[in-house]
């Protein structure tokens, strides 16, 4: 079940490969995000030190969840992978100029995902394409719909 999607990711990037991580996050994260109070929009993902961490996401604190600590909704988040998986997204964003994307938080058997996507960025022309094609599946549907009534 999606919790919050990052439209704008497939707007301005083709994605590759997908992979699910999980989230260390604190208790007050997890109450907030569960209340529909998290936004990945102008989110990215980055390796350091062989570790993958999510930035920018922001995650608005409860007032009544975080009432004796300070909490920053903005701070680093560590994306938990395989070891194999971490090697393999170096060497393709190292090398191959790929980018790494947060797509959508969702759940999964109670706990609280991330799926981050490869990406390689989309030129304008690029975008204006994809428009393009969308539209014209839209205008499909509506066609198809009104010859079946």
């Amino acid at each position: 079940m999606s919790i919050v999607d990052n439209k704008k990711a497939f707007h301005d990037y083709f994605i590759e490969e997908r992979f699910e991580a999980g989230m260390s996050l604190e208790g007050w994260e997890v109450k907030s995000i569960r209340a529909g109070r998290a936004q990945i929009k102008e989110a990215y993902v980055t390796i350091r030190r062989g570790e993958v961490f999510l930035f920018g996401a922001h995650i608005s604190p409860l007032p009544t969840a975080s009432t004796h600590i300070n909490p920053d909704p903005v701070r680093t988040r560590k994306l938990l992978l395989n070891a194999e998986e971490i090697k393999k997204l170096i060497g393709k964003v190292e090398r191959a100029g790929y980018t790494l994307m947060p797509l959508n938080l969702h759940y999964q058997r109670g706990r609280i995902k991330c799926e981050i996507g490869l990406a390689k960025g989309k030129k304008q022309h690029d975008k204006r394409d994809t428009e393009r094609s969308r539209d014209a599946d839209r205008e499909i549907a509506k066609a198809l719909k009104q010859n079946r009534r």
